[in-house]
């Protein structure tokens, strides 16, 4: 008889369910694709339905919950904080206490209480460590027998980043940095400081730092600054970080914000206002020193385990330009990181964890493919959902019955400037859409990003677009020699492919610096050169790699810009419903859903607009 476990991510942000089958990750989604409400910390009822449906097990038929971290050992925590620095701090008490007096230090009847809603059945329910969940969401889907673990985020019980060693079916964890001392949350008080929301902002932080300027006198006082008052970094990666400039243990804020004035000259920019030099040097600073503390940590990884091998989670490990320079250090031999590797992920990891530690369960390890599948863990809709949507809609569709000539047909219009949204197959598990739930652009194209990111997206205009490759052709565009199938590793832009720059181009305007052709392939090469790189396995997703191969019999170029499918604010598109209603909200040009295309009545054209600079100021 099957043996199924359910993991679960609920209560902070990013809930998320997965479903393990005697050992394989048959299903795992976010709950916010589901509601379509962003970053949704509520219990992950729907992914919950969803996951059981797709192994089509029920809740009596599991042998166990998972949760994904332990309250008690977070409460204690809390209490341990606020009791050090009282009075500080009295009205974040007052605000958590109720809640988790009423609610959370009842979490097993709590979802006891939610499971119960969906069906019958009294599971055995158990609680892995935070970083416990993070590091067996990283060392058991991956292809190695053996490797060093590193976890890296803000903080869950106690801590915020260790070192472990994975083994056969087994973790140890070697090292351990406790809060309030945390690399996720430097990053993120910097992150709010420039602007941004933090949780969901750190992205927009490393994609502003490569216009910081490394050589001025700004940045580097910057680093100096950071390194001389607010974090204390040793040299085996850990640090310590000087409290009394943040706010975060027992206050409502990140840091105090006044002290950090006097410190950078500079005040804590309000969001949606200009962006302008000060603020992208000290993101570059910020970055900087991240990047030198994960290298650091990862040495000292290494030196713990002697492995050649490392794996990542946590959601620093989503930075991929730092994973990008780790890889290129040649620390390691390779490394692995979760798809999902912030919160969502500890879904697939406290599931992980309940099937294997503690019981003499052997991996099963391809050393050529990791176990998630490429990602595409979601629900998938076929020809009788996209019939419906386009009913529902009165939605004029072409169907085609061969994939090829549809193939054709799509890359042709991309070849044109055209911008096509691209629902397939399963959904995607983590913060990026991998092909299946992805709206594409011609990567040649000298005005696409700035279409995607005005035009589609409504989003900033600084942020760059990743670019997807056939597998086979990687080296040929970008210095990287092996596959990056989850978009998690930013390499260079080949030099062979690369324009001169203007001598005066260090001093040119930020979006001057943005909209100069920097290579053959402009939409996806940041002003720094480099990409963040998302290769296309044909074994993994054959539909998204023939459309990429038909874009390429016309074009010559074996790649396409690859954004996720939605706009500011909502999640990535989920349902047929989801992607049209998308589709018909922004000037993307034409949708594809399975085997059937769409356009719009009477579609205007996308025409250059005036200005873009003002318009590009919208956070």
């Amino acid at each position: 008889m099957s043996e199924a476990i359910l993991g679960l991510s609920a209560y902070y942000h990013d809930s998320a369910a997965a479903l393990l089958v005697d050992g394989e990750i048959v299903a795992a989604a976010h709950e916010e694709r589901f509601t379509r409400n962003k970053h949704d910390s509520s219990f992950p009822v729907n992914a919950v339905r969803y996951v059981l449906d797709e192994a089509g097990v029920g809740l009596d038929d599991l042998c166990a919950v998972a949760f994904y971290d332990k309250p008690y050992l977070k409460f204690e925590r809390l209490l341990e904080t606020y009791h050090g620095l009282a009075p500080h701090g009295l009205k974040s008490f007052l605000s958590a206490m109720p809640v988790w007096i009423k609610e959370k230090l009842f979490m097993r009847k709590m979802l006891r209480d939610e499971l119960a809603k969906i069906g019958p059945g009294k599971p055995e329910f158990l609680f892995p460590e935070h970083h416990l969940s993070h590091a067996a969401s990283a060392f058991y889907p991956s292809p190695f027998e053996e490797a060093a673990i590193l976890t890296l985020d803000g903080v869950g019980e106690w801590a915020t980043s260790t070192i472990g060693r994975g083994r056969d079916n087994e973790i140890e964890i070697l090292r351990e940095l406790d809060f309030p001392h945390s690399l996720g949350l430097l990053y993120s008080a910097f992150t709010c400081y420039c602007g941004f929301k933090v949780n969901s902002g750190e992205y927009k932080l490393m994609g502003l730092a490569p216009y910081g300027h490394p050589d001025t006198e700004q940045t580097k006082k910057f680093k100096r600054i950071i390194l001389d008052n607010l974090a204390d970094v040793r040299e085996d990666g850990s640090m310590l970080l000087n409290m009394d400039y943040f706010n975060f243990a027992a206050g409502l804020t990140m840091c105090h914000n006044e002290k950090w004035e006097s410190l950078f000259g500079i005040p804590a920019r309000k969001q949606e206002s200009n962006l302008t030099q000060p603020y992208m040097n000290l993101a570059l600073a910020a970055q900087q020193i991240t990047e030198e503390i994960v290298l650091l940590m990862a040495e000292t990884a290494r030196k713990l385990t002697g492995s050649r091998f490392l794996v990542m989670a946590g959601g620093v490990a989503l930075n991929c330009v730092a994973n990008g320079k780790l890889l290129r250090k040649g620390i390691f031999k390779d490394i692995w990181i979760q798809p999902a590797a912030g919160d969502a992920g500890g879904a697939v990891g406290s599931a992980c964890a309940a099937w294997y530690i503690g019981k003499k369960r052997e991996r099963r390890i391809s050393p050529c493919m990791d176990s998630m599948k490429g990602g595409y863990l979601g629900p998938e809709f076929g020809c009788v959902e996209i019939v419906r949507t386009a009913k529902k809609n009165k939605a004029p569709y072409r169907y085609y019955s061969d994939f090829g000539e549809l193939c054709e047909k799509v890359a042709g219009l991309l070849e044109q400037g055209n911008v096509v949204g691209w629902l397939q197959g399963r959904m995607e598990y983590g913060p990026r859409a991998l092909g299946n739930r992805s709206i594409l652009g011609n990567p040649c194209h000298p005005e696409m990003q700035k279409k995607l990111n005005l035009k589609i997206k409504y989003r900033e205009g600084f942020r760059p677009f990743a670019p997807s490759v056939m597998e086979e052709e990687i080296e040929n565009y970008f210095d990287l020699d092996r596959p990056s199938p989850y978009m998690l590793l930013v390499a260079p832009v080949l030099e062979s492919r690369r324009n001169p720059l203007p001598e005066n181009y260090s001093q040119m305007e930020m979006y001057d610096r943005l909209y100069h052709p920097r290579s053959d392939i402009p939409a996806v090469t940041h002003v720094d050169y480099s990409a963040r790189v998302q290769s296309i396995n044909k074994n993994r997703n054959e539909r998204f790699w023939k459309l990429i191969s038909s874009f390429r019999e016309k074009t010559g170029f074996a790649l396409l810009v690859n954004t996720s499918f939605n706009v500011r604010g909502e999640p990535i598109v989920c349902t047929p419903e989801d992607a049209y209603r998308c589709f018909m909200r922004t000037k993307m040009d034409y949708l594809v859903m399975g085997d059937y295309f769409f356009e719009k009545n009477d579609q205007p054209g996308w025409e250059e607009e005036k200005n873009w600079k003002d318009e590009f100021q919208l956070d």
